[in-house]
């Protein structure tokens, strides 16, 4: 284990120094790409946004698990754990080259660090070795072995008695094997014994040491790329829109205790994606590239986007892994550049249909072309609630499109553009088994009660969503008796989240409570169920309270 602890710090170290990938991010994004949808589902739904720690912590336990049975191997022979090493640092090559940010260098800290563990567990052997004063030692005390069995072959009248002596010598130099036995010098519990197990440990402290400084400086040279003091910089700078928006209206939010508010902070917002190393990009390097079916390529600098017309909308984004109740849902004020005019300025071909955007990781996305030209507020978006975007929700610049799911839309640090069409390219989720298309479904949520109530009055209070249709109506349903039209908060536009409350008397006792929600064209919510795959999760919202 030790060996490999060093072969996993070496790596980080080295991908720290030449700001590579390290190999247990390599492979955790290998996993990321190939992992079955259910599994997918269920490690969001099991772990939420902690799905990706737990990754790293399960592929640091296999690693531990096949690092101790490469070191029982050892035992029998040093070349097979030489062997399993230069076989991990060859899963880790194939990782880190097949991964969207590798480089000509990429290969280095997976074939350093695979040599660096190797090296560890060959010297780690070689102190289990008898150093060599204790072969002169062996020789001595076999020397002075045969010099009494000759003395005592020379003594009259005892040859029978030499004879056993021998035999018995002879059988006290052998093991059961046949093999000749080490002398006392070299026997467990002598003094050779205590020298070698001391020089092992000796060399193991050390090789935690390695390991352990050599990981943590890796960790320290990759935080060069922090881009904390980016964010500051262009914090001091923010443009404001051209024409901002009002401020929200006085009833957007009925401020009841545990209800989600309106405006989600920004350290609240949820957090679904396939990063498992947050990018840092330097809005100073940042640019956006948009090619493919169009009349002119362009390439815009961050610079050149701030400098061009900002404005401000209210949009809530929905992830397509939400369950139905389920808490990946999140609305803000965003600040940036409408889509639109971007996209005319390079000359959309007619026979175009989708934009391909893809971030700085190399996750790919498929929005509909006609969605984001049709007039709603779709944003190359660089700031949320106010703020600057943070690092995790896309900085410097993301985008925002109201109506659609975040797989399909919702690209954050996005660097590249391929005007395309469907049936020419796929974006990242969809061979995995989602659907190229992602509307936003009419959805709703009870955020209270959840638990237990006093017996009597209480307020059942939730959100309700239908991104650029709006909500109308919400219905609220207790064990299975009529449907109750709630009280709806005011909004700014359709393409936001909608907060409702009823108050309900509870009688003593369990209580099951339901809602539905009904959109700006009719559409009433459907009680069918469904997983979030391929397009959206579908179902009542539906909450077991108790009031005692």
């Amino acid at each position: 284990m030790t060996a490999g602890a060093v072969a996993l710090g070496i790596a980080q170290l080295v991908a720290g120094v030449f700001g590579g990938t390290s190999p247990i991010i390599a492979v955790g994004n290998s996993a990321v790409d190939n992992t079955p949808l259910w599994l997918k589902e269920w490690a969001i739904r099991t772990f939420g946004e902690n799905d990706k720690n737990v990754l790293i912590g399960g592929i640091l336990v296999v690693v531990a698990l096949l690092a101790a049975a490469l070191g029982v191997l050892s035992r029998r022979r040093v070349g097979f754990g030489v062997a399993g090493l230069w076989l991990f640092g060859l899963v880790g090559m194939v990782a880190v080259l097949t991964g969207a940010e590798a480089g000509p260098l990429a290969i280095l800290p997976p074939l350093i660090g695979a040599g660096a563990g190797a090296m560890t567990l060959s010297s780690l052997f070689r102190r289990l070795e008898p150093p060599p004063w204790a072969e002169s030692e062996r020789a001595e005390a076999l020397a002075a072995a045969k010099t009494d069995d000759s003395r005592a072959a020379a003594e009259p009248g005892d040859s029978h008695a030499a004879a056993e002596h021998d035999d018995s010598h002879a059988a006290a130099e052998r093991d059961d094997s046949g093999k000749t036995e080490m002398p006392p010098v070299m026997r467990a519990g002598s003094e050779l014994h205590a020298f070698s197990r001391r020089r092992l440990l000796t060399g193991v402290g050390v090789g935690v040491g390695v390991a352990g400084v050599s990981g943590i400086a890796g960790q320290l040279l990759s935080g060069r790329n922090d881009v904390s003091g980016a964010r500051t910089a262009v914090a001091k700078a923010l443009p404001t829109a051209a024409t901002p928006l009002p401020p929200l209206p006085a009833g957007v939010d009925f401020k009841i205790p545990n209800l989600s508010p309106f405006s989600t902070p920004n350290h609240d917002f949820y957090r679904v994606d396939t990063a498992l190393v947050v990018p840092a990009v330097d809005p100073k390097s940042w640019t956006l590239k948009i090619h493919g079916m169009v009349d002119k390529p362009i390439e815009i600098t961050f610079d050149d986007l701030i400098k061009r017309p900002l404005m401000e909308a209210d949009v809530t984004l929905t992830c397509v892994s939400n369950e139905v109740n389920g808490p990946y849902v999140g609305n803000a004020r965003w600040l940036g550049v409408r889509m639109a005019d971007v996209l005319r300025e390079a000359g959309l071909q007619a026979n175009a249909d989708m934009l391909l955007s893809t971030s700085s990781d190399g996750w790919t996305c498929g929005t509909p072309i006609d969605i984001v030209m049709d007039g709603r507020d779709a944003l190359f978006a660089i700031a949320m609630n106010g703020e600057v975007l943070p690092v995790s929700h896309g900085f410097p610049v993301r985008q925002v499109v109201p109506g659609l799911y975040g797989y399909v839309s919702a690209t954050k640090w996005v660097t590249d553009i391929k005007v395309t069409r469907y049936d020419l390219d796929e974006a990242y989720w969809t061979p995995r088994g989602w659907s190229a298309m992602g509307p936003i479904k009419t959805g709703s949520r009870i955020d209270l009660p959840r638990n237990k109530v006093k017996p009597g009055r209480n307020t059942i209070a939730g959100v309700a969503w239908a991104q650029h249709r709006g909500i109308e109506k919400v219905e609220v349903q207790v064990d299975d008796g009529d449907w109750r039209v709630a009280r709806l908060a005011e909004v700014p536009g359709p393409d936001t989240w909608r907060q409702w409350a009823i108050d309900w008397d509870f009688t003593p006792g369990l209580h099951t409570i339901r809602c539905r929600a009904t959109d700006g064209t009719g559409q009433t919510q459907t009680a069918n169920g469904a997983p979030p795959a391929p397009n959206g999760a579908t179902g009542y919202p539906t909450v077991l309270m108790e009031a005692v």
